[in-house]
C-alpha cells in the first residue's frame, strides 16, 4: 500500500508559569500552547496483516521504546483491530528542544491510525489515550493554539497575533525532570486569567535556572534578544523570537552563528494534522 504522509506539527509555548505542586509532586502550570506551520512528517502504510513496524529507527531508541511504535501499539490493543500499519518517521525538528517533536509524533500517529483503521474514537476518546503516552501528547491531538491550565491538560482556545517566529536550538539537550525537581526553580507564580494574558506580561519560570546551568543557551538566548523578544520554550533547549514579519525572521536565521540552528515557522491557530484530518474524513 502506498504510504500517506501526516503533519506533525512543532508547539511553542510562548509562557511558562508555574502557580504551584499538587501533592501528587505533579506542578500547577499556565501556558500558552502556540500551534506552528511546520514540522516532522508521519508517513503510514495499513496493513491486513496486525504487525506494527517503523520502517526506520531512531539511533539510540529501541523501536518498541519509540512514542510512534507505542501509539500505534496502544491504539490497536484499546479498539482490538486486526489493522496493522508500517510507520516513517521525517524528522525535522530537534530532539529534546522543547517543540514538542516526540509528543506530536505520537498524536499524529493517533490521529492517522484512528483515521485510517477506521477505529473511531472520538477526540476525547483519542486524548485520554494520549496521556498515557506523554503530557504533552493531548495538545496535539486537540489541535489548537490554546491557553492550557493544570498540569498542562485544560484548555481555553485562545486567538494569538499573527506572528512569524525563528526557533533556534543551541545543541545542547535539557532534562525536563532535572528542571522541575531543582530546588531554586520558582513555584509561587500568581495564576492569571486567559483573558488577559499578554506576551510582554508573561516569563518563562524555568528560563532563569536552564540559563544558569546551561551557558550556551543563555549566549544564543542572548544572541536573539538583540534582533526581537526572545524566550525559551518549555525547559528548552529550543529559543524562539517573535517577528511580524517572514523577511526579518529569514534574514535573522541567515545571520545565526553556526554552532546553532533554526528555523522559520508562522503561528496558526488550527495545526495542519486538525486541517488534514478533516479533509481525509470527507
Amino acid at each position: 500500500m502506498a504510504v500517506t504522509w501526516w503533519a506533525s506539527p512543532a508547539k511553542l509555548n510562548l509562557f511558562l508559569h508555574i502557580t504551584g505542586r499538587y501533592e501528587d509532586g505533579y506542578h500547577a502550570l499556565q501556558t500558552v500552547f502556540q500551534m506552528l506551520d511546520y514540522g516532522d512528517e508521519i508517513g503510514v502504510e495499513t496493513s491486513d496483516t496486525g504487525e506494527i513496524s517503523l520502517a526506520q529507527s531512531i539511533s539510540g531508541v529501541a523501536d518498541h521504546e519509540n512514542l510512534v511504535y507505542r501509539a500505534a501499539k496502544l491504539l490497536q490493543t484499546e479498539t482490538r483491530t486486526t489493522e496493522g500499519a508500517k510507520l516513517h518517521i521525517h524528522k525535522r525538528l530537534p530532539m529534546g528542544g522543547g517543540v514538542g517533536g516526540g509528543s506530536s509524533n505520537a498524536a499524529t500517529t493517533l490521529c492517522a491510525l484512528n483515521s485510517m483503521w477506521r477505529t473511531a474514537l472520538n477526540q476525547s476518546e483519542l486524548i485520554e489515550l494520549g496521556q498515557q503516552l506523554g503530557a504533552d501528547v493531548p495538545v496535539f491531538i486537540h489541535g489548537r493554539t490554546t491557553f492550557a491550565e493544570g498540569t498542562g491538560d485544560k484548555f481555553t482556545d485562545i486567538t494569538t497575533p499573527d506572528t512569524v517566529f525563528l526557533v533556534a536550538h543551541p545543541n545542547v539537550h535539557v532534562s525536563t525532570q532535572a528542571i522541575f525537581t531543582a530546588a531554586d526553580l520558582p513555584r509561587k507564580t500568581p495564576v492569571i486569567s486567559s483573558q488577559h494574558y499578554s506576551f510582554n506580561a508573561t516569563q518563562n519560570d524555568c528560563q532563569e535556572i536552564v540559563c544558569k546551568r546551561h551557558p550556551e543557551v543563555a549566549k544564543l538566548l542572548q544572541w536573539l534578544l538583540q534582533f526581537a523578544p526572545s524566550r525559551m520554550t518549555g525547559t528548552g533547549a529550543c529559543v524562539f523570537s517573535v517577528f511580524s514579519d517572514r523577511i526579518s525572521a529569514e534574514k535573522t536565521l541567515k545571520q545565526l552563528p553556526s554552532q546553532w540552528s533554526g528555523f522559520i515557522a508562522q503561528g496558526v491557530h488550527t495545526s495542519p494534522l486538525l486541517k488534514q484530518l478533516k479533509q481525509y474524513s470527507i
